[in-house]
């Protein structure tokens, strides 16, 4: 199969560049990570900083947060790219290591997740691609057509990928995460390493039944996360009938409109002369 040269897109796969509501109130806005400086100065990281001071017998005042997480980034580059175990590694113990990645799940929540909502509504313009691509291969098989494009590759990064993971209502816990609640988020779903790990993908499958009873169960979608296969998020089913998916996310499909969801509110400056 012959392909032509890849088309760059970076307002469909870099929506979040392009989106002025997400760029001010959360990427150029210094108080929306709160809750992972907050983390920083916390009990749980302030612990590992006194253990680290001890085992490298360094003042205690010469480290801090951002330092801890480049040694802990050090260790865990090499076990994965590499292979080899840094020497970074004996400075941190499990415990240690759960802490540092609540730290890094707290910036992806609030940057990338569920912390504000434009950070997932600003991917509608991504999921509704998705969905056109569908429709038209739908609508080619059931006029007997063959497939223009039976295989569609979207490249981007971790950063295209929570948002819209998020959009579609996976990996939400019943709380937020905050600086606050390290504990009672020990078992959260929302663990980006999981999800977002190296060479991450989500895969939409389209299967075509040719023994379905009606028309509306000749057609289903399946997704796949990472290779594994990803329940649905609405009834936790491994695959959906297409008309049943489009109808559970149909506010997005329909209603999700990339130029409103970025716009800025809109101030009034005018006032009244006495």
């Amino acid at each position: 199969m012959e392909c032509g040269p890849p088309r760059i897109n970076d307002k469909l796969m870099r929506f979040f560049d392009h989106c002025e509501k997400f760029l001010t109130e959360v990427e150029r806005n210094e108080t929306a990570l709160y809750h992972v400086e907050a983390f920083k100065t916390g009990p749980e990281m302030q612990n590992i900083l006194k253990k680290v001071a001890a085992t490298l017998q360094v003042p205690v005042n010469n480290l801090n947060a951002d330092l801890i997480q480049v040694a802990f980034f050090t260790c865990s580059f090499d076990l994965a790219i590499k292979g080899v175990k840094s020497p970074w590694c004996d400075v941190f113990d499990t415990d240690d290591a759960m802490v540092l990645e609540y730290l890094n799940d707290l910036k992806q929540y609030w940057k990338r997740g569920y912390g504000y909502t434009i950070n997932s509504r600003s991917s509608c313009i991504l999921f509704q691609d998705i969905f056109q691509h569908l429709d038209k291969a739908v609508e080619q098989k059931k006029r007997s057509q063959p497939i223009s494009s039976p295989v569609i590759l979207q490249f981007g990064h971790a950063e295209t990928l929570l948002p819209l993971l998020s959009l579609m209502g996976y990996f939400k816990d019943k709380e937020p995460l905050t600086a606050y609640n390290y504990k009672e988020q020990m078992h959260r779903k929302f663990r980006s390493g999981h999800i977002v790990p190296y060479a991450s993908n989500l895969i939409f499958v389209l299967y075509h039944c040719k023994n379905a009873k009606t028309a509306k169960e000749e057609f289903r979608v399946q997704l796949l996360l990472n290779e594994k296969v990803l329940p649905l998020a609405n009834s936790q089913e491994t695959a959906s009938l297409y008309d049943d998916l489009k109808n559970h996310y149909k506010d997005i499909l329909q209603s999700c409109h990339t130029s409103e969801e970025c716009q800025l509110p809109k101030v009034n400056n005018t006032s009244d002369e006495l």
